[in-house]
């Protein structure tokens, strides 16, 4: 019943990002009746995870949306690149993958979520809340059973079935929840900035530069996502030397023309991602489990967070809308999801810690430190590896499949 301060759903989702919203959208089109509440009163933020692999447009041909999504802006890349000795060599190749769309499509993360929400949006079973935080879980006798959320207009308690904890790294409803984290490696800094895109500039017909001595280039049409990989001190210590020093940093190691980095005016025109690699020890409790970053979070390297993402609400959506539907909710659904996605994202998070190890075993060695990292030499000595950097990148370690009541 919807009487303004108590809302009754079979579903609520804390966060619209990429999982919230596809599994959302992929529950209203089951009959699921599911509302997503988001923090924040739009999806209008810069530096978020803005690659749509293979993978995630193989789900959108799947579900019938492929063609109006990719009509939105975008560019494309079909192979990834970096520099090494002067020379660009093919990272990452999607041309083989056994899927449709063989490319990497570049979009801004709020284009892709303001489509996701449009389409939900058609299916009477969907409600987004935004401007909704998350304050506390509601417990029942049987486990949680809802969610209580802070609006502009009051308190609103959300009862349901389920609670998706969908909200990212920094996840409330897994803090809330009582849920044990496991952290991997060391945390790491990504320094994110716009340069403009100009005449004469390198790769732009490839649309992406991968890592070169710790640069990323990314094409965004109009200008160039840059992220500076902070090797061998702390950003805070970068930014006590002063904003020159930074621009000089990246001037060293970026392959646009040095004068580009005066376009860093201020330490205001950048945003800093500090990266960890963290995973639930289990991602659910009864009524409630968690998918995407709020499960595991990932390291930045490949994009492949978003992708994850999506494939971790497409399993949970296959696993629990009939269920759902039918009022049969039971603990082994929720664990099933986990199940399913374990593999994957162990599998993800593992190569991401060995490629990290690599770097960091370079930057040890003087004779290295200023060369790429040694997973660019590795494929840059066997180009045959680009092509299974392009399926792992591309398609991950399991690509889940969109589907009604168990059919495709």
């Amino acid at each position: 019943m919807d009487d303004g301060r108590e809302l009754t759903t079979t579903c609520v989702i804390a966060g619209a990002g990429p999982a919230g919203l596809m599994l959302g959208y992929l529950l209203a089109r089951a009959g699921v009746s599911v509302t997503v509440v988001e923090k924040h009163g739009d999806f209008l933020r810069d530096f978020r995870g803005d690659t749509i692999h293979p993978s995630t447009l193989e789900v959108m041909e799947e579900l019938g949306l492929a063609d109006a999504f990719l009509a939105l802006p975008h560019t494309r890349a079909p192979k990834l690149t970096a520099q090494m000795g002067g020379r660009t060599i093919t990272m990452a190749d999607f041309s083989r993958l056994p899927v449709k769309h063989r490319f990497i499509a570049f979009m801004p993360q709020w284009d892709f979520l303001n489509f996701l929400a449009a389409e939900a949006a058609r299916y009477p079973h969907f409600r987004l809340i935004t401007k909704a935080k998350v304050s506390s879980l509601i417990e029942g006798a049987q486990g949680v059973c809802g969610l209580v959320v802070e609006t502009d207009e009051g308190i609103i308690e959300i009862r349901s079935t389920l609670v998706v904890g969908a909200d990212g790294r920094n996840s409330i409803v897994r803090e809330k929840a009582g849920l044990s984290v496991e952290s991997f490696g060391n945390p790491s800094e990504v320094v994110w900035m716009k340069l403009s895109k100009q005449a004469g500039d390198p790769n732009e017909a490839m649309g992406h530069a991968g890592p070169r001595q710790g640069f990323v280039l990314i094409d965004r049409g109009d200008y160039w996502q840059c992220g500076y990989v902070v090797r061998g001190t702390t950003f805070a210590d970068i930014r006590e030397k002063g904003i020159a020093a930074f621009r000089a940093m990246v001037a060293d190691v970026s392959p646009l023309p040095r004068a580009r980095a005066e376009e860093i005016a201020t330490f205001d025109d950048t945003s800093l991602l500090t990266v960890r690699i963290d995973r639930l020890t289990q991602w659910w409790r009864p009524g409630l489990i968690c998918i995407g970053d709020a499960a595991h979070a990932m390291s930045p390297i490949g994009g492949v967070g978003v992708n994850l993402a999506v494939q971790d609400a497409v399993a949970a959506a296959n696993i629990l809308s009939r269920p759902l539907r039918e009022g049969r909710l039971a603990d082994a659904d929720l664990a099933a999801v986990e199940k399913r996605r374990l593999f994957p994202t162990k599998a993800t998070q593992k190569l991401q810690l060995m490629m990290r190890s690599s770097r960091r075993t370079d930057q040890a060695d003087a004779a290295k430190r200023k060369g790429p990292p040694a997973f660019i030499r590795g494929i840059a000595r066997w180009p045959v590896l680009a092509h299974l950097a392009g399926r792992l990148m591309g398609l991950g370690f399991r690509m889940e499949h969109a589907r009604i009541d168990g059919k495709r």
